[in-house]
């Protein structure tokens, strides 16, 4: 405990101790002793703040704590003890009280660094043995008991592990890991003891930035809080004037006691640092790591908010969007050897295509004799047979292209995608077609931002201009700008600054000169880019984005109510110098009115470390909104194999389309049919009573009547099959019918994941 608290605490036992010595002495019929103990009690307390005082002034600090003094010192002149004693004590406990607000306040801060492990048990020569966590390099072995928090930064060596990231990110369910998962510093151990391999030491690892950015947030204050601290200095004036102005109109001194023991600039000293730091502590319950008062109070300003593109709207990696087929080849066959080649490159873009056979339920084949030609491909063998996969111009050396390929490359363009080919002795049998995609919760952070009075929203990105406008045109972004390199992302910031406060977002180590440059630079922190976590004022521990919404809500809050605690708190002093002037408040009232403003100011801005009060009534669970994304996640699987079918049904012949019709049928009803019904027979019951608005429900169903009469429309088609004559027409009839139903569902779908969202407990 510092000198400076045990002072704070011994001065408040020695004023308790004074005034209830005094009080007693008064019962027992001995002012003259009670005058004493009330006197004996207010001394030490002025000494402790004359001290206080004159260590301000050599800091070139004038505090209003001189009111304080005055009034006291007053008090003892003017043969008033009792009332010194009083404010000895309320000034003394008013020390303590701020104290136990700002420790209440950190609370949640302090609680991270506290957990911060010391000791890890380390595998050596076929025995663990306990070790300082300093002593931990990367590539070592540790054992992660049940219940322990990760130490440092690695991958699970073992065959699984349920790990708790609530502390980290602010997600409440534990996540499932597997061999070769990456593992965060300062995670919990939710299940067995499991092996972890070293990637990072203590000193580099995820929580130990954390703890760095939590102390920073501890000791920065905000320019609202120093502004605050120079409005503090005008009181003390006025409370002079007053307390001059009641003597000279009454002729009676003790008025102008009452005033200055009535006067309390609390709401000014305390109000501010308290409530932001309340909001700081607020956020790190979200996953919202605030870099001190400054960085929140920043962020209650922001009018303008700009993004990078990767890894911040949109997921930041590739993902297959579609597989294109020669006339007569099967999706499968394409995509599984594909991925059976790929295995053998470590190439994101070779990731992302074993990620998606692999999701499909594919088994992959071990490649042969695999040969790469650097920035083009690779080719191998796969059970005989001589397989490439890799650029156009890799397979496509011919000048003549057939008429699916044109169609394969005109696709990609249209999406902005990356173009693999796959051919099998030579000749090409399919195209993968693999983007970066939207974030699922990108929309909602967009809504949320709006919402929060964010005035103007730009993406600045190094990606090429028509991937960019095709994000921001499906985000409604005001405006794009692409091919931009670091240096330009930092101009793009400077331009907005000089217009309206403006915050950037970003996640990887290019978007950190823009962080640094921006009024608040917001990093996604959860993927472990530590440049731009460093550079940042923010940083979302969590990978979601729909967070930064969220981190404006809490700011503007806690600025707003250190403002009101400063301006209902100020109203009432002043009405209680008034009164006092007028001697309606003695001066012991004044000096107990004095200590229930200060009480009710610091409680006020106290309300900044809970969120706002939430609507009464039932709410969806965790669990509940877990099993409808789950639900979600098998219907997409559906989605996706009726856009292969859409896009077979281009060349198939009369048999084949025939068949595919069929399929799509039997998938529309087993799949999108029973899904939606299931929604409107007993999902939406349920959200109709946590819904505040029944009306956005309402539309939801009518999405769910045009869905379902669609899915009789493809019925009928089907029906209709043995009968029909299958020509070009009634295909191109179904391809629109099967492409409407996947197109409507899609968005419907994503729609639900938003409100399921929203109204999660």
């Amino acid at each position: 405990m510092s000198f400076d608290r045990v002072l704070r605490w011994a001065l408040v036992a020695i004023a308790i101790a004074g005034l209830t010595a005094g009080s007693l002495a008064r019962a027992a019929g001995r002012p003259d002793l009670a005058d004493v103990a009330w006197a004996l009690g207010t001394v030490p307390v002025i000494a402790g703040l004359a001290v206080s005082i004159v260590q301000d002034l050599l800091r070139g600090r004038v505090g209003v704590d001189a009111i304080a003094l005055l009034s006291m010192s007053a008090a003892l002149a003017l043969g008033q003890p009792l009332a010194g004693a009083v404010v000895a004590l309320m000034y003394s406990g008013g020390n303590v009280l701020e104290e136990i607000a700002i420790a209440r306040a950190e609370h949640d801060l302090r609680s991270l660094v506290d957990r911060a492990p010391r000791q890890v048990h380390r595998k050596s020569s076929e025995r663990i043995e306990d070790v300082p966590i300093e002593e931990v390099a990367a590539g070592d072995e540790l054992l992660v008991q049940a219940g322990e928090i990760v130490p440092v930064d690695g991958v699970v060596a073992s065959a699984f592990a349920a790990i708790d990231e609530s502390a980290v990110t602010g997600e409440p369910i534990p996540v499932e890991k597997t061999r070769g998962s990456a593992v965060l510093s300062g995670s919990l151990n939710a299940g067995e003891t499991f092996q972890l391999t070293v990637t990072a030491a203590a000193s580099e690892s995820t929580y130990a930035g954390i703890v760095r950015m939590v102390t920073a947030a501890q000791t920065a204050r905000a320019p609202f809080v120093r502004l605050a601290d120079r409005y503090a200095l005008i009181f003390l004036p006025v409370t002079l004037v007053i307390s001059y102005v009641a003597w000279l109109i009454s002729g009676d001194v003790t008025r102008s006691l009452a005033v200055l023991v009535a006067a309390t600039p609390c709401p000014l000293i305390l109000a501010a640092p308290v409530a932001f730091i309340a909001g700081v502590a607020q956020a790190a319950r979200r996953g919202i790591l605030v870099k001190g008062g400054k960085a929140l109070e920043a962020l209650a300003r922001a009018h303008t908010v700009l993004f990078d593109k990767t890894g911040t709207l949109t997921v930041g990696g590739a993902r297959l969007l579609s597989v294109e087929v020669a006339p007569g080849k099967d999706p499968h066959e394409v995509l599984t050897l594909g991925a059976s080649l790929e295995q053998a490159s470590h190439h994101v873009l070779a990731k992302a295509v074993v990620a998606a056979a692999l999701a499909e339920g594919l088994k992959l084949k071990p490649p042969e004799h695999v040969k790469e030609t650097m920035g083009a491909g690779r080719s191998g063998q796969i059970d005989g047979r001589h397989v490439m996969a890799g650029s156009r111009e890799m397979l496509l050396a011919r000048a003549e292209l057939s008429s699916w390929e044109l169609r394969a490359i005109r696709r990609a363009s249209w999406r902005s995608a990356l173009i693999v080919f796959v051919a099998v002795d030579g000749r090409p049998i399919g195209a993968l077609l693999l983007a970066d995609e939207l974030r699922a919760d990108t929309p909602r952070a967009i809504r949320l931002l709006r919402d929060a009075g964010i005035a103007r929203m730009v993406m600045v990105t190094g990606d090429r201009a028509a991937a960019a406008q095709a994000i921001g045109a499906a985000l409604d972004l005001d405006a794009v700008l692409a091919d931009r390199v670091p240096s330009d992302k930092v101009e793009a910031v400077r331009s907005e600054q000089r217009l309206h406060p403006t915050v950037m977002v970003g996640d990887g180590i290019n978007d950190a000169p823009a962080l640094a440059v921006a009024d608040t630079g917001v990093a996604l922190g959860a993927r472990g880019a530590s440049a731009s976590s460093e550079a940042a004022d923010v940083v979302i521990l969590t990978d979601r984005l729909d967070r930064v919404g969220e981190a404006i809500v809490i700011a503007q809050r806690a600025r707003r109510i250190a403002l009101q605690s400063i301006f209902v708190g100020m109203g009432l002093s002043l009405a209680a110098m008034a009164a006092a002037s007028l001697g309606w408040l003695d001066p012991v009232p004044a000096a107990i009115v004095q200590e229930v403003i200060d009480v009710a100011v610091i409680l006020n801005a106290l309300r900044a470390l809970n969120p706002p009060l939430a609507r009464s009534g039932p709410r969806l669970t965790a669990e509940q909104g877990l099993s409808l994304h789950h639900d979600h996640q098998a219907l997409l699987r559906d989605l996706g194999r009726l856009r292969q079918i859409v896009d077979a049904l281009d060349d198939a012949g009369a048999e084949a389309a025939a068949a595919l019709i069929g399929e799509a049928d039997r998938l529309v009803q087993g799949s999108v049919v029973m899904h939606e019904r299931e929604d409107e027979d007993s999902v939406y019951p349920k959200l109709t009573e946590v819904l505040r608005d029944r009306h956005g429900l309402a539309a939801m169903s009518r999405a769910h009547r045009e869905i379902l009469h669609l899915a009789r429309l493809l019925a009928r088609i089907a029906e209709d099959l043995p009968s029909e004559k299958i020509d070009r027409y009634l295909i191109r009839d179904a391809q629109r019918v099967i492409e409407a139903i996947e197109t409507l569902v899609r968005m419907h779908t994503a729609q639900e994941e938003d409100i399921y969202e929203a109204v999660a407990a």
